[in-house]
């Protein structure tokens, strides 16, 4: 029986290679979310901290102190905002980038599973070619319906 080639096999590897380029771009990004998430524990912590600290003790108070203290706490804040909002695109990114891996997996599987069609097709068709082969053999020696008989 002749080897069976696959006319799209070609279409079969560009398409595994998207895949595996959209489960590459997928990783990327869910490990720029866990950066970020690192990030957000970390200001979380540093704030926390900061609200632990003991208030001045009574007597002198110094105002440079407590002004950095407020602009450091300010500035905490807002990295936090940005931080937030990174998150939040990264969460959407992550999204479409899943949807796009499915897609993407969608493809391939539709392909081989066209492959796998072809080739149940052709191992049939190979063995009716053989069925059709040894009826004809034994046709011939006479080990037809007819020769049977008698």
């Amino acid at each position: 029986m002749k080897v069976l080639q696959f006319r799209l096999a070609t279409l079969l590897r560009l398409r595994e290679a998207v895949r595996d380029e959209r489960t590459r771009q997928l990783a990327e990004t869910l490990r720029a979310a866990a950066a970020v998430a690192a990030r957000r524990d970390e200001i979380d912590d540093e704030l926390e901290g900061l609200k632990r600290r003991p208030a001045e003790s009574a007597g002198t108070v110094n105002v440079d102190r407590l002004l950095d203290a407020d602009r450091y706490l300010a500035l905490l804040r807002r990295e936090r905002e940005q931080v937030d909002e990174q998150r939040t695109a990264i969460n959407l990114e992550i999204e479409k980038r899943r949807e796009a891996l499915l897609a993407a997996d969608r493809d391939v599987r539709a392909l081989e599973q066209l492959h796998e069609t072809h080739e149940r097709r052709h191992l049939a068709e190979g063995e009716r070619r053989r069925m059709k082969e040894l009826d004809e053999v034994a046709q011939r020696r006479g080990w037809g319906d007819e020769g049977m008989g008698g």
